[in-house]
């Protein structure tokens, strides 16, 4: 590779603005700037039709494999040379922004293009992914797609995989037509990097345009449902209640104060609770709640659940309330590794840009892709740290700073042994 060559390239920023616009009409929420895409829906068939396009427009090899995801590859290289592969999802959340995940993949493609236009030989490919359901707001668990992909998960529990109103993960596959016949566990890549809005404050704070992330902090996610007894709401007196509606109250408090016992970076989340039956006049019958625990570090995630499950026993036996437990997802902190991160690091330097190391909040695609090669991730910037919300916002020269670190970070991997 020419490396002067390289040092002059960037991306075309209206060209990537463009594709993420197109890409967020899909699904478009009247009234907003957001969209919502659930992963295999008729929206996400009609997203990923559409990114697939614009991979078979530059000419890229592209695999399907058996939970959906789909990998474009630059042509030209031996068989087997392992790609310098980049990519996200999708997929968004019910009332999602157009930046979440869609910037990771078509930021990718916008690099590869660049590459191409530019006539560049490198040692080896560069690939762009996108991962099917990585945010599990339909399916359980999140970063499903990449999960199986790295063999963390077999494809036959994956296809069984249910959402709340029945729908079968290996059904939808096949309705929407994107059950591919590529194996798994996939071919391992030689490197793999994920740019990414930040989805929080930090960065709009200390006004620095990329974040060096050094690792993902753990997550657990739980499913509570809390058994009680239905009655009347005025003729049932208090102490004869069993109210699974109030256990909940209790939790939701505790997970809050649990949060200030620990300290940051220690997070919790209820995220939802649905009640049954539902009604002003009537104590419910059925509490189905869900909680959220984060943190960096496995040994205090794991004291946190354990305080969290106590308190839960506790609380519902004193109310005469039954629960049921479930989990839905369960991923320890990652940590991503010290030579790419350098290499980001080196990228966003070179680029002129201010930069900071940092840790991620929120799981992703790349924590998975550790587990099998040099990984790390880029963050830019989020307006107001807003994201999972229709109001989800990057400036357009945010994008391009993130990308073009993402163009040299992918072009300096492509040269690195490892």
């Amino acid at each position: 590779m020419n490396n002067s060559a390289s040092r002059e390239l960037s991306i075309d920023p209206k060209r990537l603005v463009a594709r993420i616009e197109a890409l967020g009409e899909i699904g478009a929420i009247p009234g907003t700037t957001g969209c919502a895409r659930l992963a295999l829906t008729d929206e996400d068939l009609s997203g990923r039709d559409l990114v697939v396009t614009w991979m078979r427009d530059l000419g890229l090899d592209i695999t399907i494999d058996g939970i959906g995801n789909v990998i474009a590859t630059m042509p030209g290289f031996a068989a087997g040379t392992p790609p310098v592969m980049t990519g996200s999802h999708i997929d968004t959340v019910g009332t999602g922004g157009k930046y979440d995940g869609n910037l990771g993949v078509l930021a990718g493609l916008e690099v590869i293009e660049t590459v191409i236009a530019a006539g560049l030989e490198l040692d080896r490919p560069l690939a762009v992914g996108f991962f099917t359901n990585e945010e599990g707001a339909r399916f359980q668990p999140d970063m499903l797609g990449s999960l199986v992909y790295v063999g963390g998960l077999s494809l036959e529990d994956a296809l069984l995989i249910q959402d709340r109103d029945g729908a079968v993960v290996g059904k939808e596959l096949d309705r929407i037509g994107y059950s591919g016949p590529a194996p798994l566990p996939g071919p391992t890549p030689h490197a793999f990097v994920e740019l990414h809005i930040e989805q929080g404050p930090v960065l709009e704070d200390e006004d620095i345009t990329i974040g060096v992330v050094e690792g993902v902090q753990g997550i657990s996610w739980t499913e509570l449902t809390l058994n009680g007894q239905s009655c009347h709401a005025g003729t049932t007196p208090m102490r004869l209640r069993h109210d699974p509606a109030y256990v909940a109250s209790k939790i939701v408090t505790f997970v809050r104060d649990l949060t200030g016992e620990f300290g940051e970076p220690q997070v919790g989340t209820v995220g939802a609770i649905d009640l049954i039956p539902n009604l002003v006049n009537v104590v419910p019958s059925v509490a189905t709640m869900t909680v959220d625990l984060r943190n960096t570090n496995e040994e205090v995630l794991q004291l946190a659940e354990t305080k969290f499950r106590g308190f839960v026993a506790q609380a519902a036996e004193r109310e005469g309330v039954g629960v049921q437990t479930r989990t839905l997802a369960r991923f320890e902190p990652v940590d991503f590794d010290p030579r790419v991160i350098d290499i980001v690091e080196q990228s966003a330097e070179a680029a002129g840009l201010t930069h900071r190391r940092m840790p991620s909040g929120a799981g992703h695609d790349a924590q998975m892709f550790a587990r099998v090669c040099p990984t790390a991730m880029i963050f830019t910037k989020s307006v107001n740290g807003i994201s999972h919300n229709v109001t989800e916002y990057t400036e357009p020269a945010d994008l391009e700073a993130g990308t073009n670190v993402l163009l040299r970070t992918m072009l300096a991997l492509a040269e690195t042994d490892f």
